[in-house]
């Protein structure tokens, strides 16, 4: 990283929040950062920011005294996030004063040092600046996405040396990236950071709209950017798409949650063969890739989130065939919870293979396919038949007429019923379960109930917010 900032000069590393930051003023912007912070090796510091350039070099600075860095959730609870800062016990607090609830959060949590994040503008302009001497390793936490309780918190070291792999510095690539994932979630975080190590410059948005990333891809030139499949239906349902000059586009990520193959066909088409997804979790968040030239002769691979990808291993707990919970370990895998040996244990085999909690199935070709998470299985009817709520998702995207949907199971007081919500236009509740009864000729599988939404609720890093959805339906 700091080589990347020697090399990188005058050119720009960011823009987003009303400006622009080279990687020499970058440098600056850190080393005052680190100055100012004061903190000690083995301390823990929590870091709340938005998605601009000084959350990254805050993080970086953070690193750079020997310290660990917790990035609290960009979407988190006031509860949830004393219990984060508590669960790591944090010494030092370094909060965005533009964030919501950050001076209630640095109240409450009383840690023994605040500090602020500041500007680049005003630390540009300041005195001051401490020596770097480079930590052994540097270790950042993401905590999980939990609503109960003490939120899970996760540790990583390994995966910056992936990280440093995977991104080799390319200033002349010209690459153009777009993060409008939240900094302090792995997709946000891990895309500036790689995108900063490659030379390229990163655009920062700090909240996800169509329009506007649309805009951007046409007037930034845009070459790279990654989205979770409702934003990526978003883009290929706005009606400004067709006027949208998408030529510059290089590389399209689809990650988070799979993709429905109706929507990853519509992207290759939309995109042309740069559409590509990703599997993986933020305990382990490289596990499988697959790229446009693999769905070639090959449509059924549309389901697939692809092969498992270089560092990486994976398999079906009990080692067979058929459908079970996917397990992995490899060079991304978490360090464990931090501070919590008890749930660390729990998330690993005896022999060190991490439970993903997914359900899948590998073809014979070494494809993987997920229907499911472990907890999201419908175990419904007399006979006590498994529905996996990602099957009757992508069946119900078939339908010409929906644009999105989330199926769930719904307790009526004796029995688990398969329920759906979508978003669609010009048909009704009974078409679309004749649809999905002619699609699957079995009527397990065709929900009970279909509501009907303007729009699916979605979680801080874009994912369709299922735990919303339920309490809605009861």
């Amino acid at each position: 990283m700091l080589e990347t900032i020697e090399s990188g000069g005058d050119r720009i590393a960011f823009r987003g929040h009303g400006g622009e930051l080279s990687y020499a003023d970058a440098g600056k912007v850190l080393r005052r950062l680190h100055a100012s912070f004061g903190v000690e090796p083995g301390e823990v510091v929590a870091l709340v920011g938005g998605n601009r350039p000084e959350t990254l070099l805050a993080q970086f600075a953070i690193q750079l005294s020997g310290a660990s860095v917790l990035l609290v959730g960009a979407s988190s609870s006031t509860p949830d996030r004393l219990a984060m800062v508590e669960g790591a016990g944090v010494s030092t607090l370094v909060v965005d004063p533009e964030r919501e609830n950050a001076a209630e959060l640095a109240a409450s949590a009383g840690p023994a040092r605040v500090r602020q994040l500041g500007y680049a503008a005003d630390l540009l302009a300041a005195q001051g600046e401490s020596p770097f001497e480079l930590p052994d390793s540097v270790r950042v936490i993401f905590p999980s996405g939990g609503t109960t309780g003490v939120p899970k918190l996760i540790a990583h070291t390994g995966m910056y040396d992936g990280i440093a792999h995977i991104f080799p510095w390319e200033p002349h690539a010209g690459n153009r990236i777009l993060v409008v994932a939240p900094l302090s979630h792995m997709t946000g975080n891990a895309g500036a950071l790689g995108g900063f190590l490659r030379g390229d410059l990163v655009v920062l948005y700090e909240k996800f709209d169509a329009g506007a990333v649309l805009h951007a891809i046409e007037t930034e030139g845009l070459t790279h950017l990654s989205l979770t499949p409702p934003r990526l239906s978003a883009l290929l349902d706005h009606p400004g798409l067709a006027s949208t000059d998408l030529s510059s586009v290089r590389s399209l990520s689809l990650g988070a949650s799979p993709l429905p193959p109706a929507r990853l066909s519509q992207a290759l088409e939309v995109f042309g063969p740069v559409v590509g997804q990703g599997y993986g979790l933020t305990e382990n968040p490289v596990v499988a890739t697959i790229a446009a030239a693999d769905f070639d002769g090959h449509p059924h691979r549309l389901a697939s989130v692809g092969r498992i990808a270089p560092g990486s291993e994976a398999k079906i707990a009990g080692g067979g065939t058929e459908i079970g919970e996917v397990l992995v370990r490899g060079l991304a895998t978490m360090d464990g919870y931090f501070g919590q040996p008890e749930l660390t244990a729990a998330a690993f085999t005896e022999d060190g293979w991490l439970r993903t909690g997914d359900l899948g199935r590998f073809d014979e070709d070494g494809y993987l396919y997920l229907l499911d998470r472990t907890d999201d299985v419908i175990v419904t009817g007399e006979h006590g038949t498994k529905v996996y709520s990602t099957v009757v998702e992508h069946a119900l995207l078939e339908h010409p007429r929906v644009e999105e949907a989330a199926v769930f199971g719904v307790d009526d007081g004796e029995h688990r019923l398969v329920h759906a919500v979508v978003v669609a236009r010009e048909v009704t509740e009974a078409e679309l379960r004749a649809f999905l009864l002619t699609h699957f000729g079995a009527g397990h599988f065709v929900p009970k109930r279909i509501a009907f939404a303007d729009r699916l609720p979605l979680t801080g890093i874009g994912k369709v917010d299922k735990k919303k959805l339920l309490a809605m339906s009861k």
